[in-house]
């Protein structure tokens, strides 16, 4: 009898447990109990990377359009729009436990409606450092009970990131290139990204100069400034430069042919969420982007596949 109580008295404690919240505190510094994990969206292209990384491919029920990896996820999964332009609507249609975006989804008022809608909100800071990057996927994978899943995929980021530093060490005392992320969207769009965006901090991280200097965010290209800049390497996304025509298209642009990366045609375009994201495979699009600033010749192109 007594064996059968205290089995009994051990299920009860384990279920009691099992039943209690996970507590996180997101980007605003407030604690976010969540209950359940059991129907997940992701609101923005690192988040949903990172669930399906984890392992949770059977309890995401949509993305959002950044969404972008793995492959096919806009086919396989309903869209709720762009993570900027939301609707509670379609977000509500699936009847989520956990939605997990980053801090800056818009509109806010969709944010509140959701919430008031009983829906569990996790808002995240977007990393710009490897060590923030690994900080989200420890958040994330406690909130959906993945500790040992988001350990393992840090193991692994941090193993990439020990080659990108025996690869910097190699470097040391030599004259660091000058890098120009350009933001293109065909012929009339056409940006420059500051230091404190994604591109710009993965420039920094591989032990490159920001040709942008330290604007901050997003500015307005003009030929008069990049010709001043004088960049070695373009880096753009692959979406961009192919709405540009290439780069045979690409140093058609005002002012590009006319510096030291136009003149070479040295170019990397790399996927923009396999660049930016800081997800699970930010170690290898930092050394992607380390090879193709410092190890190649004319373009060189990684989609993170």
């Amino acid at each position: 009898m007594k064996l059968r109580h205290v089995a009994v008295l051990s299920l009860l404690i384990s279920s009691t447990a099992a039943a209690q919240p996970v507590e996180i505190i997101d980007a605003s510094g407030e604690t976010v109990f969540i209950n359940s994990a059991e129907r997940i969206i992701g609101l923005n292209g690192s988040t949903t990377e990172i669930l399906f990384a984890l392992g949770l491919d059977a309890n995401i029920v949509g993305c959002d359009a950044s969404s972008t990896y793995p492959k096919n996820v806009q086919k396989k999964l309903p869209s709720v729009g762009y993570q900027y332009r939301l609707n509670a609507e379609g977000i509500l249609s699936l009847k989520p436990t956990l939605v997990i975006g980053r801090e800056d989804v818009k509109p806010p008022q969709v944010v509140e409606q959701l919430r008031a809608g009983g829906v569990t909100m996790l808002l995240l800071k977007e990393p710009r450092t490897f060590d923030e990057a690994k900080q989200r996927l420890r958040t994330i994978g406690k909130a959906v009970n993945r500790k040992e899943n988001a350990e393992a995929l840090i193991s692994d980021l941090e193993m990439q990131v020990e080659t990108l530093e025996s690869k910097l060490a190699a470097r040391e005392g030599l004259p660091k290139k000058k890098a120009l992320f350009l933001y293109l969207r065909g012929p009339q769009t056409a940006f420059v990204l500051g230091e404190d965006s994604a591109p710009g901090a993965m420039i920094e991280i591989v032990g490159a100069v920001n040709a942008a200097g330290n604007i901050k965010g997003t500015k307005p290209m003009t030929s008069e400034a990049v010709i001043a800049a004088q960049p070695e390497v373009y880096v753009l996304f692959e979406s961009g430069l192919k709405s540009i025509g290439g780069v045979e298209g690409l140093l058609k642009v005002p002012g590009l042919a006319q510096t030291p990366a136009g003149r070479n045609k040295r170019v990397v375009a790399m996927d923009g969420l396999y660049l930016s994201g800081f997800g699970p495979r930010c170690g290898r699009a930092a050394l992607d982007l380390f090879r193709g600033i410092y190890e190649a010749e004319g373009l060189f192109a990684a989609s993170g596949e």
